[in-house]
């Protein structure tokens, strides 16, 4: 009877916070209360596959379930430790809001996800970003089928998210109405990222005639309020639906150019990387960067000055083997050899 009751405490007050608490009370953004709705979407089908108990209650959730929760997280689905630390907020702020409601089911909850090492999830500093080289990037829009419906959309679906930088996101979010055209033929993207602030990014003409003909070809121009990108079963494209498209492609690339695409992990967000580093490898002046990514403060424009100096660093390096690595150089002008100094000063 006590577990009938957790069950029942789980689903209803799950259900306040994501319909009361979140949207009403703390104000959420949509984008942030998608992120929460997609981390609990995610628990429960980990406990449906994984777990000899199916029943989603607080007791269930106990240290061992949430252990192995975020172990498939980051080995089997290969989230990013970064992405696994988002869970582990959505996971612990409802924790906190059950326990205002029912402190000692509440409790188990919290207590369990106190347990978890939250280091274990924090992502390395200075660890280098990973981005797509520009023969990468030739290589990874070569792939998709274009014959195939669905190898049409990942193809401009990878471009428009390397043409505007958008986050994936904000690439699910994308309607025809979002969407107008300059004089020029460039598309203009009304993009919608973190605190719901709004961004418009025009991306290149030959991005937007794809777009373009994409609209056009799945007849849905005068529909303003159509998502632009959709899955096989859902009008509006998720999250997971991108980062499956760039599993797939990453995978088949990894296979026919074995030595490529080794620098890392390449999830959706590298593409964001990749858009920033080019555009900074440009010239482009790094505070109209921050204004294309949607940033609200430069200093998170500036994590990739150090991915755009590993670009100055190869240039120095092809430059210094081309003109100084022969021997004549490297010994000319040395003195003479002299027995007389010690070696430690040779």
């Amino acid at each position: 009877m006590m577990k009938n009751n957790l069950d029942n405490d789980f689903m209803d007050l799950l259900a306040k916070f994501f319909t009361e608490f979140l949207p009403i009370t703390v104000n959420a953004s949509p984008n942030t209360i998608q992120s929460y709705k997609c981390t609990f979407r995610l628990l429960f089908q980990y406990i449906s596959e994984k777990s000899k108990n199916s029943r989603i209650s607080f007791e269930a959730l106990n240290f061992e379930l949430l252990t192995d929760f975020f172990e498939w997280l980051l080995n089997v689905r290969k989230n990013s430790r970064s992405t696994a630390k988002q869970r582990m907020g959505a996971l612990s702020s409802f924790a906190d809001f059950a326990q205002n409601y029912s402190l000692e089911a509440g409790y188990i909850f919290r207590n369990s996800l106190s347990k978890i090492s939250k280091a274990s999830l924090r992502r390395v500093k200075n660890a280098p970003r990973c981005s797509f080289t520009r023969e990468e990037l030739k290589i990874l829009f070569s792939l998709p089928d274009t014959t195939d419906t669905i190898g049409w959309r990942d193809l401009v679906l990878l471009t428009v998210m390397y043409a505007s930088g958008a986050r994936a996101q904000e690439i699910c979010d994308l309607t025809v109405g979002d969407i107008a055209y300059d004089a020029n033929g460039n598309a203009v993207l009304t993009l919608v990222g973190k605190g719901n602030k709004s961004r418009r990014v025009r991306i290149t003409t030959e991005s937007s005639a794809l777009l373009y003909k994409y609209i056009s070809f799945r007849k849905i121009s005068d529909c303003r309020n159509r998502h632009v990108f959709s899955s096989q079963r859902n009008e509006q494209m998720s999250i997971s639906c991108i980062e499956e498209i760039y599993a797939k492609y990453i995978a088949t690339a990894k296979t026919n150019y074995p030595n490529l695409f080794c620098s890392g992990r390449y999830t959706p967000h590298v593409m964001r990387h990749t858009t920033a580093t080019h555009l900074i490898e440009a010239g482009v002046p790094l505070v109209i960067v921050k204004n294309i990514l949607g940033h609200s403060s430069i200093q998170s424009t500036q994590i990739y000055l150090d991915i755009s100096q590993q670009a100055v660093d190869k240039a120095m390096q092809t430059w210094n083997e081309k003109w100084f690595s022969s021997d004549k150089l490297i010994n000319e002008g040395l003195p003479k050899s002299n027995d007389t100094i010690p070696e430690f000063l040779r």
